[in-house]
């Protein structure tokens, strides 16, 4: 037996397993949404009031430059 046909084997097997248990999925389709991880997402990106831009930078800096500034880039602090 090559090495492929044992590890073809053992795939086989644990599926096997996984079909005879009741109750258990034998894939994971049926996870639950990842609801806390948008929300925490959702309150980091909270609007800043102070003035600033606010234009977050992809590591989680914000831009230090005036609200509707007319320079193209901008000044993460």
């Amino acid at each position: 037996m090559s090495k492929l046909d044992a590890q073809r084997a053992m795939r086989e097997a644990k599926f096997a397993r996984s079909q005879a248990r009741p109750g258990t999925p034998a894939t994971r389709v049926n996870r639950p949404p990842a609801a806390p991880v948008a929300q925490a997402a959702a309150g980091e990106l909270a609007p800043v009031t102070d003035g600033r831009c606010g234009h977050r930078s992809m590591n989680g800096r914000a831009c230090t430059r005036e609200s509707g500034h007319a320079a193209k880039s901008h000044r993460y602090a």
